[in-house]
């Protein structure tokens, strides 16, 4: 049956996302058309999706909607599965609203904000020019995934956060199954379980000699119980690994695809070095988007949103990618453009619930970038673009392989 502009559209219309860069055809209509309309869950729940970008800051930025995971409705399934019921536990900020949430948030806000991470800048700089230095000794062609954008997204993590690198791939495996829906959600809780308790290893050892880094600073904090510790620092790995790896593997693939965007990042970078490509950065994060549909909120009570009553307890998910392509708030949205001013993107979220990591990521972004551009000048995909395995019904965008040569 063809939908009527008054019905509910199905939850699967809208991740039908076919190419690497843009958002679902049916996005791209409804920002224009229906920026807020009905949309049909998985678990038959009827609520609504909000497309546009000020609806999606409105929602986002609004204590009118809840981010406690148990009053939603998840807007797609989990590994083929209604997805479960996740039971706040200690320290779980991102499924918390304020108060509780803020409490944890400040704790790692300072750890994480411009200053702070301004202070790393030399030390991703020096991972970055270390990990090219592998990329050359292996040679032309490589894969930029294992070789560089991985380890990398890796090392700087845990350095901030006090893991060791030797123990990252029990944390990556959690991010990776995550993601990844061939996975079955039994091995998925098995990787959370393993990181859990390497995490938790972690932090009893920050109580006894706590280091200068966000474990061991969150160890000397007045109060916090090892649990919620542990719990804090899965959340923060989980969701930086990925979004951080993400970000820097589709930003490859864009600029790669785009060689005269290319051109004009590395000159950019040739004259002012990571500095100089900041505001290229934004563009990045705007045209890929790689937070890609798992954020939702639920209504406290009757609230109005662009001109509708939203009801007490439904959910309105809000496209991230599509509120980044909206035509309202950038000029040419589907046009990749590094000189565009496009630092009012949503690819980080929004309100109380932003990214905590997001200025780490730009920093990442912009020093690995900075590293590639400069140091490989013949740096080009060594396939073409439709040959490049990319995830594009996961919550995160992902690439799985960048075969480049230089």
């Amino acid at each position: 049956m063809t939908e009527g502009i008054s019905e509910p559209i199905s939850y699967r219309r809208h991740w039908d996302r076919t190419e690497p860069f843009d958002p679902p055809a049916v996005l791209g209509e409804l920002v224009r058309t229906r920026p807020l309309t009905r949309m049909v869950y998985p678990d038959g729940h009827i609520g609504w999706l909000a497309t546009s970008h000020d609806l999606a800051r409105e929602v986002l930025s609004s204590q009118a909607f809840s981010h406690r995971f148990h009053t939603t409705h998840a807007p797609v399934t989990k590994k083929g599965e209604i997805f479960p019921s996740v039971p706040i536990v200690p320290g779980g900020f991102i499924h918390m609203d304020p108060p509780e949430h803020t409490r944890y948030r400040n704790l790692l806000s300072s750890e994480f904000s411009a200053r702070a991470t301004r202070a790393y800048a030399p030390r991703v700089a020096e991972l970055a020019t270390a990990q090219l230095a592998q990329v050359r000794e292996h040679g032309s062609p490589v894969d930029l995934l294992p070789t560089y954008v991985r380890p990398l997204s890796l090392r700087v993590l845990c350095e901030v956060l006090g893991v060791p690198f030797a123990g990252s791939p029990v944390l990556s495996a959690l991010s990776d199954s995550a993601t990844d829906d061939q996975v079955s959600i039994e091995a998925e809780r098995e990787a959370g379980t393993q990181a859990y308790f390497h995490l938790l290893d972690l932090v009893g050892k920050a109580r006894v000699e706590p280091g200068a880094n966000v474990i061991g600073r969150l160890a000397a904090e007045p109060g916090l119980t090892d649990r919620e510790i542990t719990n804090m620092l899965l959340i923060v790995f989980a969701a930086g690994f990925a979004s951080c790896e993400g970000a820097l593997a589709s930003s490859l693939l864009a600029l790669l695809h785009h060689g005269d965007q290319l051109d004009t990042l590395r000159s950019a970078a040739r004259i002012g070095g990571a500095s100089g490509i900041e505001g290229m950065v934004e563009e990045l994060l705007r045209y890929t988007s790689v937070n890609q549909f798992q954020i939702f909120r639920t209504a406290l009570s009757d609230v109005e949103l662009g001109g509708e009553l939203i009801r007490e307890g439904e959910t309105v998910t809000v496209a991230l990618p599509a509120a980044n392509r909206d035509p309202a708030k950038f000029g040419c949205p589907d046009r990749f453009d590094l000189s565009q001013d496009a630092s009012a993107h949503l690819a980080f979220g929004y309100g109380v619930h932003a990214c905590v990591g997001q200025q780490l990521a730009r920093l990442v972004l912009a020093e690995a970038l900075t590293s590639l551009v400069l140091g490989l000048p013949g740096l080009a995909l060594d396939v073409p673009l439709e040959q490049v395995p990319v995830r594009l019904k996961t919550p995160v965008l992902s690439v799985l392989r960048l075969p480049v040569s230089f």
